[in-house]
């Protein structure tokens, strides 16, 4: 029997690494470009999906219909050269229609029976997940294990995902009629909620003349899979100074009413704050937002401009908040006025 063994890769040249994240910022002019083809204004929303792509944290969307949330992600998908499914989640929706199943075929030849998997549409470099809150928790749930460790189980045998692997998903936080709220295991999977609002005058006056025409923009693709994973491990390797992760874990830790200098705010509003995955997400977030960026550095304007998505979901609020009108997105705006760089 012949072991075979691979040479270790040195790690890249700070020069390698520098010459990376330049064209990364480049590449991400190119994306804007791309994408402004099709989708007119929601600029932090874009800023916001390519933060989390190069991150590899999956988002949150959330808005009433007709905003692009679903043309956007597609558009992301082209551009980049991914392979995109998209599930439109209903209430009749099972856990195999996501996943994939089994199914029992016949050889002909020998007329011998075995079970062949089906890989479901979760099998796909960008998935979208749309209006994900009206499907039951047992299939929301079909995704959980996939967002955390990119495989699959299923019939007793384990299906690694292709990588890199990300869920985009959709919500609209007005019709909750029939809907299953994501409980917070699912909601924490997620890098950023974000929240898309609607166009200006001026942007909506674009988007009518744009789409009510017969011509369709034609889209270049810009990177490829394997450039997109190279830039995804970039990201890790992305210096974050001591008092920049500090500030970042002091940040989540103020959200948690039992915890000693949590702001009376905190305390009186809020039944549970952020866990420890939050300050992750917030030192990823910032890195990438840095090499965006092009800088070599993760810095704490960075940590404070991503604070609100990856926050907002993770602070709970209690009855007295919620009887009050005070939501998540404003305690955490009053937390980042309190707890200052």
């Amino acid at each position: 029997m012949t072991i075979e063994t691979t040479t270790p890769q040195p790690p890249p040249s700070p020069d390698q690494d520098l010459h990376a994240v330049r064209e990364l910022h480049e590449a991400r002019r190119l994306l804007l470009g791309e994408i402004e083809k099709r989708i007119v204004g929601q600029k932090d929303v874009v800023e916001s999906l390519l933060v989390a792509l190069f991150a590899r944290g999956h988002c949150l969307f959330v808005g009433v219909p007709g905003l692009a949330k679903t043309l956007l992600i597609s558009t992301v998908a082209d551009v980049l050269d991914l392979s995109f499914n998209r599930i439109q989640f209903t209430p009749d929706l099972m856990p195999s229609d996501i996943t994939g199943t089994d199914v029992l075929e016949e050889d002909h030849t020998t007329g011998r029976r075995a079970f062949r998997f089906v890989r479901g549409p979760i099998f796909a470099n960008l998935l979208l997940a749309d209006e994900i809150n009206r499907t039951p928790p047992k299939t929301q749930a079909a995704l959980l294990q996939a967002m955390q460790e990119y495989r699959v189980s299923a019939g007793g045998e384990t299906y690694p995902l292709d990588l890199p692997f990300l869920v985009f998903a959709t919500q609209n936080p007005i019709e909750q009629e029939g809907t299953y709220p994501l409980p917070e295991a699912q909601l924490d999977r997620f890098m950023f909620y974000v929240t898309v609002t609607y166009p200006s005058a001026s942007e909506e006056l674009e988007i009518v003349r744009s789409t009510t025409v017969a011509t369709r923009a034609a889209l270049r693709r810009v990177l490829s899979p394997h450039k997109i994973r190279d830039l995804q491990d970039l990201v890790l390797r992305v210096p974050a100074a001591d008092h920049v992760i500090k500030y970042a874990v002091e940040l989540v830790r103020r959200t948690r009413p039992n915890e000693p200098g949590a702001p009376d705010f905190v305390k009186e509003n809020v039944s549970w704050g952020a866990g420890p995955r939050a300050s992750q997400y917030l030192v990823l977030g910032a890195k990438s937002r840095a090499i965006l960026d092009g800088r070599m550095a993760a810095s704490e304007e960075d940590i404070r401009a991503l604070a609100k998505n990856v926050l907002v979901h993770r602070v709970i609020t209690n009855f007295r908040a919620e009887s009050e009108g005070i939501t998540s997105a404003q305690i955490v705006e009053r937390l980042l006025e309190k707890v200052r760089v």
